[in-house]
């Protein structure tokens, strides 16, 4: 495995494929606070060039986690299809990147090679790909999954409907509900963030949701996102939960961090098979975020774009209905300004889609970061174009449970409007039926919540 190279008259020398992989991510704040990331932008250059021709059987052969020492690379070696890995292991991570943009490949083959690809060979190609280059590869990939709808599907905006609560007030919750599904928001999931980690809490939320659901006919999905056992234990006392919430970190150490491990995952797959509400086949819902890993110093030296490769490698075990990257919520710690954030969201979105995976983004930034909302309605655009499964809709883009600023109900609306997209075509039915929507074109009447009244 050459790691060594020339630039400008100056030789560069690399110790391993971690230092490689680090030095070749474009500037993340993260990267610099751990200490692993390139000195400036010549060195950035060379551990590009290095990456780029090494062969997808280098990274392989050489792994930076090995699996015998954690969970989470034993899951994504066991996925891979080992017949078309052998026949693309000795491409250069160049000639993958050049096959998955060629005008020539399209959904079908991309999904074909995905199986025989490690969640480090995908991170690789991120690294060598420009914005666009990333939006182009990822709006070829239509990856539709089913719970008790359908979403994903050609020239379909999905959103997420996330009326949080600071108190969990049961009422206060369903006026946001109300309100967002005026503007036709909520195909993906009604989904809350709950303020009191306690089963009680969670059956009253989900019981309150499925109540909306039946009394208005509405052909969506809910979820709340306590943690994964607390949803266990209020599933297994009667509570109506049509998806599985988890956060996920890419490696097992940051796993254990969020009181989680495989062995539990798959406890709760279990349970979902056997008293989950939904239709299926896909239950679950997992949200990721690049920089997770160093926050609970569980990222052994490798780079954030990588471990966030790894959580979906993880999380395509388990075929979910939606994943979505958090990306601004972490703070500027690990994606310091709007142009890192952006980034950040583009790879992961784009990496999310090329593992299988229904890739969605939580467009969203902290109050301390350098970022405003002008940067997430550029964000939200790019992803809307990158064909991104959903996005999360907020009332006035502003979470007062989480204290953190997102897309709002009427933001996920322009985004369809002008790019000509559409709610997933069940849930346009029930708007159209609701009087909401017309032709794909929203109502006068919509956005008003006491038509629920």
């Amino acid at each position: 495995m050459n790691t060594k190279t020339t630039v400008l008259g100056q030789t560069y020398q690399f110790r391993n494929l971690k230092e490689i992989f680090a030095k070749a991510n474009e500037e993340k704040s993260g990267d610099q606070l751990a200490g692993i990331a390139a000195q400036d932008s010549r060195e950035r250059v060379a551990a590009k060039q290095v990456l780029a021709d090494l062969t997808l059987a280098d990274i392989r052969n050489n792994p930076m986690l090995p699996p015998e020492e954690d969970e989470v690379s034993r899951v994504i070696e066991e996925g891979i299809n080992e017949k078309i890995y052998s026949e693309i292991k000795n491409w250069s991570v160049a000639e993958l990147r050049e096959y998955i943009l060629s005008h020539q490949t399209g959904d079908s083959e991309i999904k074909r090679i995905s199986r025989g690809l490690t969640s480090e060979m995908i991170a690789a190609t991120a690294k060598l790909m420009s914005n666009l280059d990333l939006i182009t590869a990822a709006a070829k990939i239509k990856n539709i999954t089913h719970c008790n709808i359908a979403i994903g599907q050609p020239g379909v905006l999905a959103a997420r409907v996330q009326p949080n609560h600071p108190s969990d007030n049961v009422q206060g919750i369903k006026a946001a509900l109300y309100e967002g599904l005026s503007y036709g928001i909520g195909d993906a999931v009604i989904g809350i963030n709950p303020v009191i980690d306690t089963s009680d809490s969670v059956k009253d939320i989900l019981e309150m949701t499925k109540d909306v659901m039946t009394k208005w006919s509405i052909p969506t999905q809910n979820c709340v996102l306590a943690h994964v056992t607390t949803q266990m234990r209020a599933i297994r006392q009667g509570a109506p939960a049509d998806l599985m919430f988890q956060s996920l970190a890419g490696s097992e150490k940051g796993n254990r961090a969020f009181g989680i491990d495989v062995a539990l995952l798959d406890e709760a797959d279990d349970l979902m098979r056997k008293e989950g509400t939904s239709t299926g086949p896909n239950f679950w819902y997992f949200e990721t975020g690049q920089g997770s890993e160093l926050s609970s110093e569980a990222h052994f030296d490798i780079d954030q774009v990588t471990m966030e490769a790894r959580c979906y490698g993880l999380a395509r075990k388990y075929n979910p209905f939606i994943v979505n990257t958090v990306v601004g919520f972490i703070g500027p710690e690990y994606l310091y300004d709007s142009k890192q954030v952006i980034r950040a969201g583009l790879e992961d979105h784009y990496m999310g889609k090329l593992h299988g995976l229904p890739m969605g983004c939580d467009v969203c930034y902290t109050n301390h970061m350098k970022v405003d909302q002008n940067d997430m309605d550029n964000l939200g655009i790019l992803l809307a174009a990158a064909g991104v499964n959903f996005v999360i809709g907020v009332a006035m883009a502003d979470d007062v449970m989480l204290n953190y600023q997102s897309t709002s109900f009427h933001d996920i609306a322009a985004f369809r409007e002008v790019l000509g997209l559409r709610p997933a075509p069940e849930f346009e039915k029930w708007l159209e039926k609701m009087g909401i929507m017309e032709n794909g074109k929203l109502t006068p009447i919509a956005g008003d919540p006491t038509i629920f009244m």
